[in-house]
């Protein structure tokens, strides 16, 4: 229970700060993201009374509705929890607190818009969840066109930057599109930020003393293979282990000081699915 609550929690901050880069940097400078938020955005333009937060529950209601009649109801709790979380805050913070743009330039607010916007967005997807909306649309699109996610996704994308192009300028949909292009990327680094750890390769003829340091100093498990050099043609043991950052430098240190005849390989191991890591289901 204390989990979920904490998922739930992790979460609520991811689309808090979507809402503060769409209300304080994107609208103000007539930025729009992609998927729903761009599109209410667009239509606030032509109707500045209906609010984007508004605009956005609504739509999301339509879609989640469409979206179970033709691809099931498997949306999860967490993913309806976001989408219509981001849909009451940017609600409320629209009516509540009046916003105003906290700079008047729009190559500053659309770095930091998007780095907010990929940050808490990344944030909720680290939690398995979603804030709906464009991702209902390509899975529409996924399994009556067979268009895969990613490109369906892109195309919706697309298909926003293209509506601020007529509805706020040329010039205003170029920033449209390079802030896509940029909070995915930003996505992604939030996202191995959650689950990035280091996957540690030693050679080594004391093998034995640094498995079990890192058993039972470390708390890892580890897997021996035994190898045979291709130079010198003697055997020695493989020792592969994944750890976090901390680890890996207790470990470095370890073998610096009472075997600095061994090799070490490091690599980036981008997710890690099982027992001591992520759950697996």
């Amino acid at each position: 229970m204390k989990e979920k609550i904490k998922e739930f929690l992790i979460i609520t901050l991811g689309f808090i700060l979507v809402s503060v880069a769409v209300e304080y940097f994107y609208l103000p400078s007539k930025i729009t993201g992609g998927g729903i938020t761009g599109i209410a955005m667009v239509i606030n333009y032509y109707r500045p009374s209906l609010p984007i937060g508004m605009l956005m529950m609504v739509m999301n209601v339509i879609l989640f509705g469409i979206g179970f009649l033709l691809i099931g109801g498997n949306f999860g709790a967490k993913t309806i929890y976001a989408s219509f979380g981001l849909s009451g805050t940017l609600w409320f913070i629209e009516t509540a607190l009046k916003p105003h743009g906290l700079t008047s330039d729009i190559l500053l607010s659309a770095i930091i818009g998007t780095l907010l916007l990929g940050l808490g967005l990344g944030i909720v997807f680290s939690q398995n969840a979603s804030t709906g909306g464009t991702d209902i649309i390509a899975k529409i699109l996924n399994k009556f066109f067979h268009i895969n996610m990613g490109k369906s996704m892109q195309a919706v994308d697309f298909l926003v930057v293209v509506l601020a192009g007529a509805t706020f300028g040329i010039s205003t949909a170029l920033y449209a599109l390079v802030c896509v292009l940029l909070n995915g990327i930003v996505i992604d680094k939030v996202i191995e930020g959650f689950t990035s750890v280091k996957a540690v390769m030693v050679f080594s003829n004391n093998s034995e003393s640094i498995k079990k340091y890192i058993i039972r100093e470390i708390d890892r498990g580890c897997t021996v293979f035994e190898g045979k050099g291709g130079f010198t043609d003697t055997k020695n043991s493989v020792i592969y282990s994944v750890m976090d950052r901390t680890q890996l430098i207790r470990l470095r240190t370890f073998i610096k000081k009472n075997y600095s005849d061994s090799f070490i390989i490091v690599s980036e191991a981008h997710e890690v699915l099982g027992e001591g890591f992520q759950n697996i289901d």
